[in-house]
């Protein structure tokens, strides 16, 4: 399925990226998958760097249906090769993932493609280079990657009044946090710990969904 750009925008909303290292024994990450998609989640990106080439692909065809049925865009972080493999919506990149290398020109015109930028030069440089969105952080710290290092809000703000595209916010977002992000600019927030690693994911990511929402009309 393609996505228009404002498809884009408003799936931005809550970007749920997995995270499997919280699963409770006899859980599998479509399980949790298909309750927080059912709640909230309005993207999904599968992004499980412990896994395998051939674990990453079972869990990205399985994934990818699951979205499908939510009509939830869904990408792949970093492979260019699992999300064409498992026809994913697309994939989200880094800068060090794009050295060298035209995503545009791998994934094709009509897949998504997300990269991360942390500096006005480099959202530019990903607009320029046919980014659909771009991911910024981490704004408050980060559970995921323990050398990123705080994105100051002050510059969230200019990456996206820099860019035309839609800017998600990463890092340390949770229930207690987000509203900070009001007046930032962002189309959304994306979210990791705070949904995955919840007692309970579906309510946390609708409870994130109202939130993110809330600050969206005050961007």
């Amino acid at each position: 399925m393609k996505y228009s750009k404002e498809d884009i925008r408003r799936a931005m909303a809550l970007y749920a990226v997995t995270d499997r290292s919280w699963l409770r024994e006899g859980e599998t990450l479509a399980d949790v998958c298909r309750n927080v998609l059912e709640h909230g989640a309005t993207f999904l990106q599968l992004r499980e760097k412990e896994l395998d080439a051939e674990s990453i692909q079972k869990e990205a065809r399985e994934l990818k249906e699951l979205c499908a049925a939510f009509h939830v865009p869904f990408v792949v972080n970093d492979s260019v090769e699992t999300a064409l493999a498992v026809d994913a919506d697309g994939v989200h990149v880094g800068q060090s993932d794009i050295q060298g290398r035209d995503i545009r020109a791998l994934i094709g015109p009509d897949r998504i493609l997300g990269m991360t930028a942390r500096t006005v030069e480099e959202a530019r440089a990903a607009e320029a280079a046919g980014a659909d969105y771009i991911g910024s952080g981490a704004v408050f710290g980060s559970s995921t990657k323990k050398n990123a290092k705080n994105l100051p809000l002050e510059t969230l703000r200019d990456i996206c009044a820099s860019v035309s595209i839609p800017v998600v916010a990463i890092g340390g977002i949770g229930k207690e946090n987000i509203r900070e992000l009001a007046g930032c600019g962002i189309a959304g927030a994306a979210v990791v710990s705070a949904v995955f690693g919840a007692e309970d994911p579906g309510r946390a990511a609708e409870e994130l969904l109202a939130l993110s929402r809330e600050i969206i009309r005050h961007a």
